[in-house]
C-alpha cells in the first residue's frame, strides 16, 4: 500500500506515520506537510530512510494532484489542521483558510487524480459543542453537529465537505472523530506537553477557571491502531468515534504532571476562561469496539507516565519550540472587553 500522511510533521501525523512503518514496514508512506508553526520536521527524523517527505499545503490543488500521481498513492489519511482553540478565537481566518478551503483543495486534488481506495480524514469530538458536566449521554456518530468555537467549526464544515465528496463524487471516504490525545512529539501549546514543560522550568501552570472541565482522554498510539482498523477494515462512506471513556479534568491533569515530576502544588494557577470554553466531551465509541474490533492498549495511568516523563527526557526536542507558540493563554482574552 501507498500512503500519503498529511499533516504528518504534527503531533499526530508524525505518531501515526511512525506507527504506520513499523507496523507495516512493507507499504511507502510520503509525508506531505506545510511546516507551519506547529510543524516539526525533526519529529520524524529519525524516519529518513524509511519515508518521502514533501512539503506543500494541502490547498494547493495541482502541487497535491502531482504528488497523488508521482507517487501512485492509494490511501490519503487526512490530519492537516490548525488545531489551537486559543489561537482560533484571536485568528479564526487561518483556521477556515486552513480546515476548511485547504480540505477542499486537498478533496479536489484526490478527486481529479481518481486513483485511491480510501480517503480518511480524522475529525474530533468538539464538532458536537459540548456536555453538561453531570450528563449521562455521550456523543454518537449520529449526533447533530453543535461546534461552539471557531476550531471546531472549521473541523466541522471539513467533515461535511469530505460526506459530500463522497455522495456527489463517489469518493471513497471515511471518518474518524476522536478523544483528546496525548503523547510524545506534541507541541508545547497544547494542555499536557505545556503543563510537563512549565512545571520543569518551575514556572505557573495556567489554568482555566473552569478547571473542572472534562475531557475525554486517548494515548495517540491507540488513535493511529484505530485508523488503521479503519482504513483496512472499515467501511468506505462511515465515521467511527474513537474513544476510551476515560475522563478527568483539566485540574487533575495539572495534579498527575506535578505529581509525577516531584513539583509542588503552588505551581498551579488560575487565569481567565476563554470565550466558548466547552464544558465536557465524550464519544460513544461502541461502534468501532463491536464492528471492528477495537480496544484501547494503553491505560490512561500507564500512558500518562510515560508521556510526561517523555517530555522530562526529551528538553531537546521541546524548547526550541517554546518561542514559536503565537498565544499565551494567560494574557489573551482581554478580548472580550
Amino acid at each position: 500500500m501507498k500512503l500519503l500522511v498529511t499533516g504528518g510533521a504534527g503531533f499526530i501525523g508524525s505518531n501515526f506515520t511512525r506507527y504506520w512503518s513499523k507496523t507495516h514496514p512493507e507499504d511507502v508512506v510520503v509525508v506531505l506537510d506545510a511546516l507551519t508553526y506547529a510543524g516539526c520536521k525533526e519529529s520524524l527524523v529519525d524516519l529518513d530512510d524509511r519515508i518521502r517527505f514533501v512539503q506543500a499545503d494541502i490547498g494547493n490543488t495541482g502541487h497535491v494532484h502531482e504528488v497523488l500521481d508521482r507517487h501512485s498513492i492509494d490511501v490519503v489519511v487526512n490530519f492537516a489542521a490548525e488545531s489551537h482553540n486559543s489561537l482560533a478565537i484571536i485568528d479564526p481566518e487561518r483556521f477556515f483558510r486552513t480546515n476548511v478551503t485547504g480540505t477542499v483543495g486537498l478533496l479536489e486534488a484526490a478527486r481529479a487524480y481518481g486513483g485511491l481506495t480510501r480517503f480518511h480524514h480524522v475529525s474530533t469530538c468538539e464538532v458536537y459543542g459540548d456536555l453538561d458536566l453531570d450528563a449521562d449521554e455521550a456523543f454518537t456518530e449520529t449526533s447533530p453537529y453543535r461546534p461552539r468555537t471557531p476550531y471546531n467549526a472549521s473541523k466541522a464544515a471539513a467533515d461535511h465537505a469530505v460526506r459530500a465528496y463522497s455522495l456527489t463524487y463517489g469518493l471513497p471516504i471515511s471518518i474518524t472523530n476522536c478523544a483528546n490525545n496525548y503523547g510524545p512529539y506534541q507541541f508545547p501549546e497544547k494542555l499536557i506537553p505545556l503543563f510537563a514543560a512549565l512545571a520543569l522550568q518551575d514556572q505557573p501552570l495556567p489554568l482555566y477557571a473552569s478547571k473542572d472541565n472534562r475531557r475525554e482522554w486517548i494515548h495517540v498510539l491507540d488513535h493511529a491502531r484505530a485508523i488503521d482498523l479503519v482504513i483496512h477494515q472499515g467501511k468506505a462512506g462511515e465515521t467511527y468515534h474513537v474513544g476510551t471513556g476515560s475522563e478527568y479534568s483539566i485540574e487533575e491533569i495539572a495534579d498527575r504532571i506535578l505529581a509525577e515530576l516531584g513539583k509542588p502544588a503552588t505551581l498551579k494557577t488560575t487565569v481567565p476562561d476563554r470565550p466558548s470554553h466547552d464544558r465536557r466531551y465524550l464519544l460513544d465509541s461502541s461502534k468501532i469496539r463491536t464492528e471492528l474490533g477495537f480496544t484501547p492498549s494503553i491505560t490512561f495511568d500507564e500512558g500518562m507516565r510515560e508521556t510526561i516523563r517523555w517530555y522530562r527526557d526529551n528538553e531537546a526536542w521541546w524548547r526550541p519550540l517554546l518561542g514559536r507558540a503565537p498565544v499565551q493563554e494567560s494574557a489573551a482574552w482581554q478580548l472580550r472587553s
